[in-house]
């Protein structure tokens, strides 16, 4: 549906790419695909806002998502880049309530606008915090649907942070008798298994890195919302079978 690229070799501790060498890769993934693009910087709170003001400035009139403005960083270079070129924002925070709202609130002050803005209240993987996670985007979501201005945008999950968990990516190893099972398996499904918890929780926009891991969630999706004309128990609990 989306592709979303991270700019990261432009980080002044890896390769330190020039920011206009940066951005003539947006302006070829730009020209490369059909589907609207996310943009992300290195995590450099020093470079980013300066890299996605430029990324902003050559995808003008495609309405990318800058990712993203956060409290750490320049937040109103980023957010006035968005403005000045017709893209979303995307507003981060560390599982924090309150500093998502603060800086919600900012953002807005500085004239962004609800239908262009989504919000990241940061995804822990599985097994290292999912559940804080789960637990803070079900109560923005459930603030937003009482009325509370602040949070009512929709809300993005990084999903592939799923891959940070060493049960998703780490191998076996025989000698210590561990029972984890096959990795090829066990990562598209920690990833998967991620991004179907949180969207129980209400998150609309799920940032994934495995192919297999999208087809999993897409078909846990189907299932979920598939209309099915059960005429008993025994049909429910068998799924019709």
């Amino acid at each position: 549906d989306m592709v979303t690229i991270h700019l990261i070799s432009t980080d002044p501790l890896l390769k330190d790419t020039p920011i206009p060498e940066a951005v003539k890769t947006v302006e070829e993934v730009l020209q490369a695909v059909k589907v609207p693009i996310i943009i992300g910087g290195s995590g450099n709170p020093n470079k980013d806002p300066e890299l996605l003001e430029k990324a902003a400035e050559v995808a003008e009139g495609e309405r990318v998502m800058l990712n993203s403005a956060s409290m750490n960083l320049d937040y109103k270079k980023v957010a006035q880049a968005a403005l000045n070129h017709g893209h979303v924002v995307l507003s981060w925070t560390q599982l924090d309530i309150n500093d998502q709202k603060t800086l919600n609130r900012h953002l807005f002050e500085i004239g962004v606008q609800r239908e262009n803005m989504l919000i990241d209240p940061t995804t822990a993987a599985l097994g290292y915090g999912l559940e804080y996670s789960f637990s803070m985007m079900e109560r923005m979501r459930l603030a937003a649907l009482k009325g509370d201005p602040d949070l009512q945008c929709p809300i993005a999950s990084g999903t592939t942070n799923a891959w940070g968990a060493r049960e998703a990516w780490m191998k076996e190893s025989p000698t210590e008798g561990e029972t984890w099972g096959d990795r090829m398996k066990r990562g598209p499904l920690w990833e998967a298994v991620s991004a179907f918890t949180l969207c129980l929780a209400g998150c609309d926009l799920f940032m994934m890195m495995c192919p297999t891991s999208v087809q999993l969630f897409r078909e846990m999706i189907t299932q979920l919302c598939e209309d099915r004309d059960m005429n008993s128990a025994a049909d429910w609990l068998t799924g019709g079978a």
